[in-house]
């Protein structure tokens, strides 16, 4: 058998349906044995949108997303949309073509070392050098990508040995000596956690997205109400909780609500699970008492201690690890520590609203009232990402998905066309900037290709605000983040064919985005925001 058709029907052992790409000259022979079978392909128009694209398949199928490209400018496209993934523990397989065998080294057309340069942000990744363990390597791509903290691998392939004849034998079983995530947390750790708990006076619970990760949101309910625990998230835990939760106090971080940063800053102990400590969210550590008890739950041991210093470290997987808890765990009287946090709420935020413009708090509100239940909201990076982060309220079957840790603009429109691949049946709402936009709007070619329809929320105050609002916080003037020679984004969707509204007017805000929920269709909605809204 052919290693291209090999690798075909080793996709098809995984289960396989869907894979993103862009095809090229070292790729080529792959895409002839894809062209004979019944796997779909998704042809986005820049290969960094396939990375982006495999990622919010991923996100929404709970599977490992698929990109294949060709070498050189084709791999170091995607690099970004790798790093994203990793940043954000998202599991893809990504299979790269290569220039031939022979030729490797000597800089010829369209060589890059793409392993050497995805090394830092991969899990593992494979330069084949040896036909016959393509299988083998396709069986540990993927057992790696999905097991313990997911994340990327990367496969780079040269062209003469997608064309070898091998032997096809799909491994039933992988062994990899030195990778054995664990997923059962230590007993005798647990019960210290719950020991901890049970002695604190002002407990907070902080998830991440490795909560979402490891589908153990029922296990955290559970102790949530079992406990009476107060809880908060980071931005990537946003969509755990349903906002209207009683316990829950909403997101942390730089851009998070005050009663959240405030149990943060004051709690006398820490139940972290699946986050990273990072410094958007509750780094630098000080914002921690002196005598915080913390403990800190994750898949990976690397995490554990490395922005904060855990007292009590517990390696596993968050679903396992919560279930035991919660059967030994007691109810803990907290209601004097929530009537301290919530007395520290912030008050309504003051909606300015500037002639001829849409106030993007208020907007995104309306927009939540009229979404369905299960509807997928996709942020971009910019104050639009954190308008959607702060007034979408999140219900038990909604999900928020963004770039978190690298935070990556232009992420929003290729990630909802992977969400749409992943499930055509629920509503899904790209939320995105001028900015963002202009780095991936090739990408509605790709949404009227695949027959696919998000709404498209374009805020346009032709500034890259978040840089725009950061320099008037820091030095009280700006530079560099005029977008003043915008195009008319509308007539840009037109031109797909793609159904548009724009809107300066608030009094027709709640009609057009009825008309675009309702719509049976791709609909963008240009969005005409004064420079000076902020984000908080």
């Amino acid at each position: 058998m052919r290693v291209a058709d090999a690798i075909v029907k080793a996709l098809k052992e995984e289960d396989v349906t869907t894979v993103f790409g862009y095809p090229g000259a070292a790729i080529m022979p792959l895409y002839e044995s894809l062209r004979t079978s019944d796997i779909h392909h998704v042809l986005v128009r820049q290969e960094q949108a396939a990375g982006h694209s495999a990622s919010g398949y991923a996100r929404i199928k709970g599977e490992v997303g698929v990109a294949i490209v060709t070498s050189g400018p084709g791999a170091t496209n995607i690099i970004t949309g790798i790093a994203t993934a990793y940043m954000d523990s998202i599991p893809l397989v990504i299979i790269t073509g290569q220039v031939r065998s022979n030729l490797i080294g000597k800089d010829v057309f369209q060589e890059i070392d793409i392993t050497g340069a995805t090394e830092p942000f991969t899990k593992h990744n494979y330069l084949v050098k040896d036909a016959s363990q393509v299988p083998k390597i396709i069986k540990e791509a993927f057992y790696i990508a999905k097991t313990g903290r997911p994340g990327p691998v990367l496969i780079d392939i040269p062209a003469d040995v997608l064309d070898e004849e091998i032997d096809y034998l799909y491994p039933k079983e992988i062994n990899i000596r030195g990778y054995k995530p664990t997923r059962k947390g230590h007993i005798g750790q647990i019960k210290r956690a719950v020991k901890a708990l049970d002695k604190s006076k002002k407990p907070v619970i902080c998830v991440g997205g490795g909560v979402k990760i490891a589908e153990a949101e029922q296990e955290l309910m559970q102790l949530m109400e079992k406990t009476n625990i107060p809880i908060v998230s980071t931005l990537m835990g946003l969509d755990i909780i349903p906002s209207k939760s009683p316990l829950n106090l909403g997101m942390i971080g730089s851009h998070g609500f005050t009663q959240a940063n405030y149990a943060i800053s004051n709690a006398d102990t820490i139940f972290l699970i699946g986050a990273r400590v990072s410094d958007r969210s509750i780094l630098p550590a000080n914002m921690f008492s002196k005598e915080v008890e913390v403990i800190h739950v994750d898949v990976d041991p690397a995490e554990i201690g490395k922005n904060a210093n855990a007292t009590i470290p517990l390696v596993g997987d968050a679903s396992n690890i919560l279930k035991e808890m919660t059967e030994i765990a007691s109810p803990l009287d907290t209601q004097e520590w929530i009537d301290e946090i919530r007395s520290k709420q912030e008050e309504n935020e003051e909606k300015h609203i500037y002639e001829d413009s849409i106030n993007p708090k208020l907007m995104m509100q309306e927009l939540s009232k009229l979404l369905p239940d299960d509807a997928i909201i996709v942020g971009d990076v910019g104050q639009n990402q954190m308008w959607a982060a702060r007034h979408v309220e999140m219900k038990e079957d909604r999900q928020f998905l963004t770039s978190g840790g690298l935070g990556t603009m232009g992420y929003s429109l290729p990630c909802a066309v992977g969400a749409c691949v992943a499930d055509k049946n629920r509503k899904i709402i790209s939320v995105m900037g001028d900015g963002g936009f202009q780095m991936s709007l090739s990408e509605l070619a790709t949404i009227v290709q695949e027959g696919i329809k998000p709404i498209i929320i374009l805020f346009n105050n032709t500034k890259l605000g978040m840089v725009h609002e950061m320099q008037y916080r820091n030095y009280n003037r700006e530079y560099g983040v005029d977008l003043d020679c915008n195009p008319d984004f509308t007539m840009i969707a037109k031109a797909y064919n793609i159904r548009t509204a724009k809107i300066n007017d608030p009094d027709k805000m709640q009609d057009i985005l009825k008309e675009a929920v309702e719509y049976d269709g791709p609909f963008l909605i240009e969005c005409t925001v004064d420079p000076r809204e902020t984000t908080l």
